[in-house]
Protein backbone atom coordinates (compact mmCIF):
# COMPACT_ATOMS: atom_id res chain seq x y z
CA UNK A 1 0.00 0.00 0.00
CA UNK A 2 2.64 2.32 1.27
CA UNK A 3 4.39 1.70 -2.26
CA UNK A 4 1.71 2.66 -4.30
CA UNK A 5 0.99 5.87 -2.56
CA UNK A 6 5.30 6.82 -2.88
CA UNK A 7 4.55 5.73 -6.36
CA UNK A 8 1.62 7.94 -7.25
CA UNK A 9 2.94 10.83 -5.20
CA UNK A 10 6.49 10.45 -7.65
CA UNK A 11 4.40 10.05 -10.81
CA UNK A 12 2.10 13.33 -9.38
CA UNK A 13 5.60 15.44 -8.94
CA UNK A 14 6.85 14.17 -12.68
CA UNK A 15 3.94 15.35 -14.13
CA UNK A 16 3.72 18.71 -12.38
CA UNK A 17 7.17 18.97 -13.29
CA UNK A 18 7.05 18.17 -17.06
CA UNK A 19 3.74 20.64 -16.78
CA UNK A 20 6.27 23.52 -15.40
CA UNK A 21 8.27 23.05 -18.53
CA UNK A 22 8.74 25.45 -21.42
CA UNK A 23 8.76 24.20 -24.76
CA UNK A 24 10.53 26.37 -27.67
CA UNK A 25 9.84 27.03 -31.02
CA UNK A 26 12.47 29.03 -33.08
CA UNK A 27 13.37 29.99 -36.23
CA UNK A 28 14.52 33.19 -38.82
CA UNK A 29 11.79 35.35 -40.13
CA UNK A 30 11.76 38.97 -41.19
CA UNK A 31 15.21 39.32 -41.65
CA UNK A 32 15.67 38.29 -37.72
CA UNK A 33 15.40 35.31 -35.19
CA UNK A 34 12.12 34.75 -33.68
CA UNK A 35 12.03 32.70 -30.67
CA UNK A 36 8.82 31.15 -28.80
CA UNK A 37 8.62 29.98 -25.46
CA UNK A 38 5.26 28.51 -23.99
CA UNK A 39 4.02 25.99 -21.40
CA UNK A 40 2.97 22.78 -22.39
CA UNK A 41 -0.22 21.81 -23.94
CA UNK A 42 -2.31 19.09 -25.14
CA UNK A 43 -1.59 19.66 -28.89
CA UNK A 44 0.93 17.72 -30.65
CA UNK A 45 4.56 20.00 -30.99
CA UNK A 46 4.92 20.11 -34.69
CA UNK A 47 1.00 20.99 -35.53
CA UNK A 48 1.62 23.91 -33.39
CA UNK A 49 4.53 24.86 -35.13
CA UNK A 50 3.35 23.95 -38.75
CA UNK A 51 0.17 26.80 -37.46
CA UNK A 52 3.19 29.55 -36.49
CA UNK A 53 4.74 28.63 -39.59
CA UNK A 54 1.57 29.73 -41.52
CA UNK A 55 1.07 32.87 -40.06
CA UNK A 56 4.65 33.66 -41.23
CA UNK A 57 3.89 32.87 -44.60
CA UNK A 58 0.30 34.57 -44.83
CA UNK A 59 2.12 37.68 -43.43
CA UNK A 60 5.16 37.88 -45.39
CA UNK A 61 2.66 37.37 -48.96
CA UNK A 62 0.86 40.39 -47.55
CA UNK A 63 3.29 43.07 -46.44
CA UNK A 64 7.00 41.81 -47.39
CA UNK A 65 8.57 44.06 -49.71
CA UNK A 66 11.09 41.14 -50.58
CA UNK A 67 8.81 39.61 -52.06
CA UNK A 68 7.18 40.74 -55.36
CA UNK A 69 3.91 39.37 -55.74
CA UNK A 70 2.83 40.57 -51.78
CA UNK A 71 0.22 42.77 -51.63
CA UNK A 72 2.61 45.51 -50.48
CA UNK A 73 5.04 44.84 -53.35
CA UNK A 74 1.97 45.41 -55.76
CA UNK A 75 0.99 48.20 -54.45
CA UNK A 76 4.04 49.96 -54.58
CA UNK A 77 4.42 49.29 -58.24
CA UNK A 78 1.41 50.73 -59.02
CA UNK A 79 -1.24 48.47 -58.97
CA UNK A 80 -4.49 49.85 -57.61
CA UNK A 81 -6.45 46.80 -58.38
CA UNK A 82 -4.94 45.10 -55.15
CA UNK A 83 -7.72 44.54 -52.87
CA UNK A 84 -6.46 44.21 -49.33
CA UNK A 85 -6.50 41.39 -47.09
CA UNK A 86 -7.62 41.64 -43.58
CA UNK A 87 -3.88 41.75 -42.01
CA UNK A 88 -3.23 44.06 -44.27
CA UNK A 89 -6.38 46.62 -43.36
CA UNK A 90 -5.25 46.46 -39.66
CA UNK A 91 -1.81 47.26 -39.56
CA UNK A 92 -3.00 50.27 -42.26
CA UNK A 93 -5.04 51.63 -39.14
CA UNK A 94 -2.91 51.21 -36.87
CA UNK A 95 -0.37 53.08 -39.10
CA UNK A 96 -3.00 56.13 -39.52
CA UNK A 97 -3.97 55.85 -35.63
CA UNK A 98 0.20 56.25 -35.20
CA UNK A 99 1.06 58.89 -37.73
CA UNK A 100 -1.86 61.39 -36.37
CA UNK A 101 -0.71 60.98 -32.40
CA UNK A 102 3.23 61.16 -33.65
CA UNK A 103 2.48 64.51 -35.76
CA UNK A 104 3.83 62.46 -38.96
CA UNK A 105 7.00 61.32 -36.91
CA UNK A 106 5.66 57.24 -37.44
CA UNK A 107 5.22 57.48 -41.48
CA UNK A 108 5.31 54.23 -43.50
CA UNK A 109 5.66 56.10 -46.65
CA UNK A 110 9.24 56.40 -45.82
CA UNK A 111 10.37 53.69 -47.49
CA UNK A 112 12.25 55.60 -50.71
CA UNK A 113 14.41 57.39 -48.44
CA UNK A 114 14.97 53.57 -46.75
CA UNK A 115 15.36 52.32 -49.93
CA UNK A 116 17.67 55.35 -50.78
CA UNK A 117 19.70 54.63 -47.99
CA UNK A 118 20.53 51.39 -48.84
CA UNK A 119 18.07 49.42 -46.17
CA UNK A 120 15.28 48.49 -48.40
CA UNK A 121 15.23 45.50 -50.88
CA UNK A 122 16.73 47.43 -53.47
CA UNK A 123 20.58 46.81 -52.47
CA UNK A 124 23.63 49.13 -51.77
CA UNK A 125 24.17 52.63 -49.92
CA UNK A 126 23.85 55.84 -52.40
CA UNK A 127 25.24 59.24 -52.34
CA UNK A 128 22.99 61.12 -51.73
CA UNK A 129 22.26 64.99 -52.14
CA UNK A 130 20.55 67.97 -50.33
CA UNK A 131 18.42 68.36 -53.55
CA UNK A 132 17.81 64.12 -54.55
CA UNK A 133 16.47 64.13 -50.40
CA UNK A 134 13.85 66.92 -51.41
CA UNK A 135 13.19 65.21 -54.44
CA UNK A 136 12.93 61.93 -52.43
CA UNK A 137 10.54 63.78 -49.81
CA UNK A 138 7.83 64.53 -52.72
CA UNK A 139 7.09 60.94 -52.46
CA UNK A 140 6.78 60.87 -48.84
CA UNK A 141 3.19 61.13 -46.49
CA UNK A 142 0.90 58.92 -45.59
CA UNK A 143 -2.10 61.64 -46.02
CA UNK A 144 -1.46 60.78 -49.84
CA UNK A 145 -2.90 57.54 -49.56
CA UNK A 146 -6.56 56.82 -49.70
CA UNK A 147 -7.91 53.78 -48.59
CA UNK A 148 -11.37 53.12 -50.25
CA UNK A 149 -14.32 51.43 -49.23
CA UNK A 150 -13.45 48.28 -51.79
CA UNK A 151 -10.60 47.42 -49.77
CA UNK A 152 -8.33 49.45 -52.56
CA UNK A 153 -5.32 52.02 -51.83
CA UNK A 154 -4.99 54.76 -54.27
CA UNK A 155 -1.65 57.12 -54.38
CA UNK A 156 -1.57 60.62 -54.96
CA UNK A 157 1.84 60.31 -56.15
CA UNK A 158 2.42 56.90 -58.13
CA UNK A 159 6.42 57.14 -56.41
CA UNK A 160 5.25 56.55 -52.75
CA UNK A 161 6.34 53.20 -51.72
CA UNK A 162 5.08 52.09 -47.97
CA UNK A 163 6.96 50.23 -45.82
CA UNK A 164 5.97 48.30 -42.74
CA UNK A 165 8.90 47.18 -41.28
CA UNK A 166 8.41 49.47 -38.14
CA UNK A 167 5.24 47.60 -37.52
CA UNK A 168 5.10 44.45 -39.12
CA UNK A 169 7.13 42.73 -36.47
CA UNK A 170 4.90 43.70 -33.83
CA UNK A 171 1.53 42.56 -35.44
CA UNK A 172 2.87 39.29 -36.29
CA UNK A 173 3.80 38.67 -32.45
CA UNK A 174 0.04 40.25 -31.67
CA UNK A 175 -1.32 37.21 -34.54
CA UNK A 176 1.03 34.11 -32.33
CA UNK A 177 -0.13 35.39 -29.26
CA UNK A 178 -3.72 35.32 -30.19
CA UNK A 179 -3.00 31.47 -32.14
CA UNK A 180 -1.43 29.90 -28.90
CA UNK A 181 -4.15 31.39 -26.78
CA UNK A 182 -6.99 29.64 -29.08
CA UNK A 183 -4.97 26.41 -28.89
CA UNK A 184 -5.00 27.18 -25.07
CA UNK A 185 -1.80 28.24 -23.84
CA UNK A 186 -2.44 30.45 -20.89
CA UNK A 187 1.40 31.35 -20.64
CA UNK A 188 4.22 31.96 -23.40
CA UNK A 189 6.67 34.32 -24.38
CA UNK A 190 7.11 35.73 -28.66
CA UNK A 191 10.26 37.18 -29.29
CA UNK A 192 10.46 38.36 -32.82
CA UNK A 193 14.27 40.06 -33.18
CA UNK A 194 13.62 41.91 -29.59
CA UNK A 195 9.85 42.82 -29.84
CA UNK A 196 8.70 40.88 -27.60
CA UNK A 197 4.68 39.74 -25.87
CA UNK A 198 4.71 37.92 -22.99
CA UNK A 199 0.93 36.36 -22.13
CA UNK A 200 0.35 35.60 -18.52
CA UNK A 201 3.42 34.26 -16.02
CA UNK A 202 6.71 32.06 -16.32
CA UNK A 203 5.58 28.70 -15.93
CA UNK A 204 9.27 27.81 -14.32
CA UNK A 205 9.47 30.27 -11.83
CA UNK A 206 5.74 31.36 -11.33
CA UNK A 207 6.69 35.12 -12.24
CA UNK A 208 5.89 37.40 -13.93
CA UNK A 209 8.22 37.59 -17.58
CA UNK A 210 11.49 39.03 -16.97
CA UNK A 211 12.61 41.28 -20.30
CA UNK A 212 16.24 42.57 -20.57
CA UNK A 213 16.66 45.96 -21.83
CA UNK A 214 20.32 45.76 -23.57
CA UNK A 215 23.31 48.73 -23.18
CA UNK A 216 23.07 50.52 -26.55
CA UNK A 217 26.46 50.53 -27.95
CA UNK A 218 27.68 49.89 -30.71
CA UNK A 219 30.24 46.83 -31.26
CA UNK A 220 29.77 46.82 -27.40
CA UNK A 221 29.78 42.95 -25.66
CA UNK A 222 25.67 42.31 -24.72
CA UNK A 223 25.31 44.13 -21.30
CA UNK A 224 21.95 44.60 -19.48
CA UNK A 225 21.06 47.94 -18.79
CA UNK A 226 16.92 47.54 -17.36
CA UNK A 227 15.09 44.43 -16.84
CA UNK A 228 11.02 44.85 -16.82
CA UNK A 229 9.03 42.28 -15.44
CA UNK A 230 5.79 42.09 -17.37
CA UNK A 231 2.19 40.35 -18.06
CA UNK A 232 0.05 40.17 -20.66
CA UNK A 233 2.20 43.02 -22.42
CA UNK A 234 4.29 43.62 -24.69
CA UNK A 235 7.86 45.78 -25.06
CA UNK A 236 9.40 47.09 -28.16
CA UNK A 237 12.79 48.55 -28.24
CA UNK A 238 13.94 50.16 -31.11
CA UNK A 239 18.03 51.40 -31.38
CA UNK A 240 20.54 52.99 -33.90
CA UNK A 241 23.18 51.00 -32.44
CA UNK A 242 22.71 47.59 -33.98
CA UNK A 243 21.48 47.85 -37.57
CA UNK A 244 23.38 50.57 -39.65
CA UNK A 245 25.69 50.40 -42.32
CA UNK A 246 28.92 52.15 -43.24
CA UNK A 247 29.36 53.70 -47.06
CA UNK A 248 32.98 51.76 -48.88
CA UNK A 249 34.59 55.04 -50.16
CA UNK A 250 33.45 57.56 -47.60
CA UNK A 251 33.12 55.29 -44.09
CA UNK A 252 30.11 57.16 -43.13
CA UNK A 253 27.98 55.10 -41.04
CA UNK A 254 24.03 55.30 -41.80
CA UNK A 255 21.63 54.22 -39.36
CA UNK A 256 18.45 52.83 -40.34
CA UNK A 257 15.54 54.62 -38.49
CA UNK A 258 15.05 57.53 -41.66
CA UNK A 259 13.11 61.01 -40.21
CA UNK A 260 10.30 61.53 -41.99
CA UNK A 261 10.20 65.07 -41.70
CA UNK A 262 13.82 65.63 -42.14
CA UNK A 263 14.35 62.81 -44.60
CA UNK A 264 17.76 62.32 -43.23
CA UNK A 265 18.53 58.85 -40.83
CA UNK A 266 18.07 59.76 -37.46
CA UNK A 267 21.04 61.41 -36.12
CA UNK A 268 20.14 62.47 -32.06
CA UNK A 269 21.10 61.47 -28.60
CA UNK A 270 18.81 59.35 -27.63
CA UNK A 271 20.49 55.63 -27.94
CA UNK A 272 17.04 53.81 -27.55
CA UNK A 273 13.89 53.97 -26.69
CA UNK A 274 11.76 50.90 -25.37
CA UNK A 275 8.45 51.15 -25.45
CA UNK A 276 5.22 48.82 -23.13
CA UNK A 277 1.72 48.38 -24.43
CA UNK A 278 -1.10 46.46 -24.59
CA UNK A 279 -0.29 44.78 -28.46
CA UNK A 280 3.16 44.53 -29.47
CA UNK A 281 1.68 46.34 -32.73
CA UNK A 282 1.55 49.48 -31.29
CA UNK A 283 4.46 49.43 -29.03
CA UNK A 284 6.10 48.53 -32.36
CA UNK A 285 5.01 51.61 -33.93
CA UNK A 286 5.81 54.24 -31.14
CA UNK A 287 9.19 52.94 -30.27
CA UNK A 288 10.30 53.55 -33.86
CA UNK A 289 8.67 57.60 -33.21
CA UNK A 290 10.22 57.94 -30.40
CA UNK A 291 13.34 57.01 -31.68
CA UNK A 292 13.28 59.95 -34.74
CA UNK A 293 11.36 62.83 -33.14
CA UNK A 294 12.79 65.40 -30.25
CA UNK A 295 12.32 63.76 -26.64
CA UNK A 296 10.72 66.29 -25.13
CA UNK A 297 7.63 66.27 -27.42
CA UNK A 298 8.09 62.10 -27.70
CA UNK A 299 7.65 62.43 -23.37
CA UNK A 300 4.67 64.70 -24.21
CA UNK A 301 2.94 62.26 -26.53
CA UNK A 302 3.64 58.83 -24.11
CA UNK A 303 2.29 61.16 -21.51
CA UNK A 304 -0.94 61.77 -22.90
CA UNK A 305 -1.62 58.64 -23.69
CA UNK A 306 -2.32 55.79 -21.09
CA UNK A 307 -1.91 53.00 -23.61
CA UNK A 308 1.72 53.54 -23.84
CA UNK A 309 4.84 53.51 -21.31
CA UNK A 310 8.46 54.79 -22.64
CA UNK A 311 12.11 54.29 -21.48
CA UNK A 312 14.47 56.26 -23.40
CA UNK A 313 18.42 55.91 -23.02
CA UNK A 314 19.92 59.43 -23.93
CA UNK A 315 23.49 59.66 -24.71
CA UNK A 316 24.86 62.87 -22.81
CA UNK A 317 28.38 63.25 -23.62
CA UNK A 318 30.48 60.74 -21.96
CA UNK A 319 27.76 59.58 -20.04
CA UNK A 320 24.26 57.25 -20.11
CA UNK A 321 21.03 58.65 -18.76
CA UNK A 322 17.96 57.11 -18.36
CA UNK A 323 14.74 59.00 -19.00
CA UNK A 324 11.40 57.58 -17.96
CA UNK A 325 7.56 58.70 -18.99
CA UNK A 326 5.27 58.94 -15.95
CA UNK A 327 3.69 55.49 -16.23
CA UNK A 328 6.77 53.38 -16.86
CA UNK A 329 7.59 50.71 -14.37
CA UNK A 330 10.45 48.62 -14.14
CA UNK A 331 9.93 46.81 -11.22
Amino acid sequence: MNKIFLTFIIIVLFSCENSNKLLTHTGFEFGTYYKIKRENIDIEYNKVQSGIDSLFAVINASMSTYIPNSIISKINTGHEDVILDDHFLNVFNKSSEVYLITEGYFDPTVGSLVNAYGFGPYGEINQISPFQIDSIKENIGWEKLNLNDERRISKLNPNIFIDFNSIAKGYMIDLIDKYLSQLGSENHLIDIGGEVKATGINPESKKKWKIAIDYPEINFKRKIINVVNIENKAIATSGNYRKYKIDSLTGQMYVHLINPIKGLPSRSKILSVSVISRDCMTADAFATALMVMPIELGKKIVNDNDFIEAYWVISNGDEINEVFSKKWNSN
